[in-house]
């Protein structure tokens, strides 16, 4: 009885998943991409001070799965900069993760090694924020305009542009498109911190000096670069209610979407 009901919860697990993810033609995490035409989520670990900010990912997910959008995601096999303690707000001495495995809390464990990500199978990709995109996907926390990006990261960034299939950005991920693809235009928000509300306005500096144009935009609202296909949200480079994140990173997804003409 026990060996059946295992095999039956494995069955219904499975097939949530492929619900969920939309790739009936095989067990989901797995890195073949012999797969339909997807959207696609790129993960930088668990946690807003040294990965993804969860909130953002879900309201990502949430607002793709109600534009009937199909979802795989993604993230580097790599180090963490370093672990936080979130209850401290401090580095955790003599721990290390991997930004990959810390990314599967957030997928459920339906997530593939960016390495292995090919563009042709998916039609837009989306990253969320967190300080993991600052530390993990590139050195901005660190190098700010010098800083260096993960090559799979440049790599699909440059292959969605190339291809010209839409990328959207939230939170401090802008800052990934500003390096890589140099002149497009963007938005992190609001330009100054206006008494705490944009604590993260410095941000903007840096996007400039790296060559690319910042547009200024209210929580809710996006800016489209209709040239490049860029979508950027602020998300929670606001200090506001939550309610307001979601609403604007909904219109991202949303935007996202109408340009990949689904």
């Amino acid at each position: 009885m026990t060996f059946i009901f295992c095999v039956l919860f494995y069955m219904v697990n499975w097939y949530s998943n492929v619900m969920l993810w939309g790739c009936s033609s095989e067990i989901p995490g797995n890195p073949s991409e012999t797969v339909c035409l997807s959207r696609l989520q790129v993960l930088s670990g668990c946690g807003v001070y040294d990965g993804t900010e969860i909130h953002e990912a879900s309201a990502i997910l949430v607002h793709l799965s109600r534009g009937g959008a199909q979802v795989r995601m993604f993230a580097p096999d790599v180090a963490q900069m370093h672990v936080i303690d979130h209850g401290k707000g401090q580095p955790a001495e003599g721990e290390s993760r991997n930004v990959l495995s810390e990314s599967a809390r957030i997928a459920r464990g339906s997530i593939s090694d960016l390495g292995h990500l090919d563009v042709s199978n998916h039609d837009a990709v989306i990253f969320p924020g967190g300080f993991g995109a600052a530390k993990n996907l590139s050195t901005f926390a660190v190098d700010g305009k010098d800083c260096e990006v993960n090559k799979d990261v440049e790599r699909v960034l440059m292959d969605f542009h190339k291809a010209g299939k839409p990328i959207g950005l939230c939170c401090i991920s802008p800052v990934l498109a500003a390096r890589v693809l140099g002149k497009v235009e963007v938005t992190v928000g609001h330009e100054e911190e206006e008494g705490g509300k944009w604590p993260y306005a410095g941000t903007v500096q840096a996007i400039r000096a790296l060559g690319a144009k910042h547009c200024v935009k209210d929580v809710t609202e996006t800016h489209v670069d209709q040239k490049n296909k860029v979508v950027t949200a602020p998300a929670f480079m606001c200090d506001t209610q939550l309610h307001l994140i979601f609403d604007g990173i909904g219109a991202m997804v949303r935007d996202v979407l109408r340009l990949s003409g689904k």
